[in-house]
């Protein structure tokens, strides 16, 4: 009954709302006209335009469905521009739960009364948002840090709206004429996906401790210290820092802030994340990236709120940034070919067609001043075009094109002058150039030195495996004539010649180990023979 009453209410905000404007006619326009004789569209709403009608229906319906607004908002490919940027605007602005019962919940968490842990708790929260809230507190030893805990039955709360949405998601995607393109399922999945990830905050307490680390001696980025014995799944507690938001223009120029600077500071930061670190913010708008106005770092981004990284394959991480060098040397054929080597695109497409529509996306841009040139957007446009391809689109990748777009978005807030061809090109250039050196290969090599040794003791048995099946081969088919027999000769002298090819290109392998981590001496001398004799033997000759 609860559910049926749930989809009731919502289906009222939205026809007092007039949220049925924003869909095209479809079968399910009589049900909508029933709905708006019950609940007819004030005339104060419709004078709103229609994404701030959309944005307070959604804060109207609670903070499971504001949620889904901030994930509809980085959707760009999904909305127009309008609805999207209003949509932007759903920032905190969730009603706050009381105070006494934020003490109850954190109290529970940490196992003792609020007074034996901090020497102040401040009941008026620093922010509410849809998932937790946030206190400022004191230590006993004179810190300031901020406590932050999850709303009352939250997981619960949201696991019931999400099974509600996948019902709505099924009447979608019967009812709308371009559901295949709005794909709601897959926007349902995505918001469950992000609210359960942001429901524990221990795992946003280990995000935040692992960027720390890994900027620690930057003087570009600082994260907010853990502390972890007041830390679980339902409550967090960080160093307290202080800055205003990265888009807070006025702030920043009345206190002298470089904001050319800031921008192109902002761009470099998440290409090291993405291509140095494989770790990057992926929430990363302007309530959760301020910048510190004082002190040694003033100028500095602080990070905040850990709730969503991103993480790429080895393999994705690669191939993404061979496709950005493309970009950057107009090379629309490596484009082409390196989405169907990465496994994004069907090897059975044409390349030629797959390069022309790639011609087609970035072309225009090109024409473009370079201080117009939006790397995110060539991104989310040929991520469109590959899938009319068939494009097997990964979750990482969708993650990272939000990144990207609200990153360039910051950053062209701070300089709408920015070159961001000129800011992010040295940076991936440079990181490639370090990442593919020979230091890097020997330091990978070390690494997976004993990996490597613990797989070549099972190359005997490999092998004994693989020659007893070569004689079972040649038995049966020396039963067939004399012409299958000289085939059958012919395919032992290529195995063999294989197998010596093999042997000379890991025995050469293997001498350019050595010499590289030991030099000269016995072992490199005979890892060299060995080499030599196998191309002899592998080296082609008549029968």
């Amino acid at each position: 009954m609860k559910p049926l009453l749930r989809a009731i209410a919502i289906v009222g905000t939205a026809s007092r709302y007039g949220l049925d404007e924003l869909l095209p006619k479809s079968r399910a326009t009589p049900l909508l006209r029933v709905a708006k004789v019950f609940v007819p569209t004030s005339a104060a709403n419709r004078a709103l335009p229609r994404g701030a009608r959309l944005r307070m229906a959604l804060q109207e319906l609670g903070p499971l469905f504001v949620k889904l607004g901030q994930v509809l908002s980085t959707r760009r490919d999904l909305l127009p521009a309008d609805i999207a940027d209003e949509l932007a605007g759903l920032r905190d602005q969730v009603q706050a739960f009381p105070s006494a019962q934020a003490r109850t919940l954190i109290e529970a968490s940490l196992g003792q009364p609020l007074t034996e842990v901090f020497e102040r708790f401040d009941d008026e929260p620093l922010a509410s948002a849809s998932i937790a809230q946030v206190h400022a507190a004191w230590l006993k030893d004179g810190r300031e840090v901020v406590v932050k805990v999850l709303r009352p039955d939250i997981e619960a709360r949201i696991r019931a709206d999400i099974a509600l949405m996948r019902l709505l998601a099924d009447g979608l995607c019967r009812l709308h004429p371009h559901a295949d393109k709005i794909r709601p399922h897959d926007v349902v999945a995505e918001l469950e996906s992000t609210l359960l990830a942001e429901c524990d905050l221990q795992r946003e307490a280990a995000n935040a401790s692992l960027m720390r680390r890994l900027w620690q001696n930057s003087a570009e980025l600082s994260v907010p210290e853990v502390i972890w014995p007041l830390t679980g799944e339902s409550v967090l507690v960080m160093q307290r820092v202080y800055g205003i938001p990265a888009d807070a223009i006025e702030e920043l120029d009345r206190r002298g802030i470089d904001r050319k600077a800031l921008a192109a500071k902002a761009v470099r930061i998440l290409y090291q994340q993405v291509f140095r670190d494989n770790y990057f913010h992926a929430d990363a708008h302007a309530g959760n990236i301020w910048v510190d106005t004082d002190g040694e770092r003033r100028g500095s981004f602080i990070a905040l709120d850990f709730g969503i990284v991103g993480q790429l394959s080895e393999q994705d991480q690669y191939y993404l940034a061979e496709n950005f060098m493309a970009i950057f040397h107009k090379d629309y054929r490596k484009i082409a070919r390196l989405h169907v080597q990465a496994g994004w695109m069907p090897a059975s497409l044409r390349l030629d067609e797959l390069e022309a529509a790639v011609r087609a996306v970035c072309e225009p841009y090109f024409t473009r001043p370079l201080s117009e040139f939006s790397i995110a957007e060539v991104v989310a446009k040929l991520l469109r075009t590959a899938q009319k391809y068939q494009l097997t689109l990964q979750p990482q990748l969708i993650l990272l094109q939000k990144t990207l777009l609200n990153t360039e978005g910051l950053a062209r807030t701070l300089d709408p002058d920015i070159d961001l061809w000129a800011v992010a090109r040295p940076v991936l250039e440079g990181i490639l150039r370090e990442r593919y050196s020979p230091k890097a290969f020997v330091d990978r090599m070390q690494k997976q030195w004993p990996e490597i040794l613990h797989q070549a003791s099972g190359l005997p048995a490999l092998l004994q495996s693989a020659l007893a099946q070569q004689v079972e081969g040649e038995t049966r088919i020396r039963m067939r004539s004399d012409e299958i027999a000289q085939l059958v000769k012919i395919s032992q002298r290529n195995q063999r010649q294989l197998f010596a090819l093999a042997l000379a290109v890991t025995a050469g392998f293997a001498s350019g180990l050595l010499y590289l981590l030991a030099g000269p001496g016995p072992l490199l001398y005979t890892a060299m023979a060995v080499s030599l004799i196998g191309f002899v033997l592998a080296w082609p000759r008549r029968l």
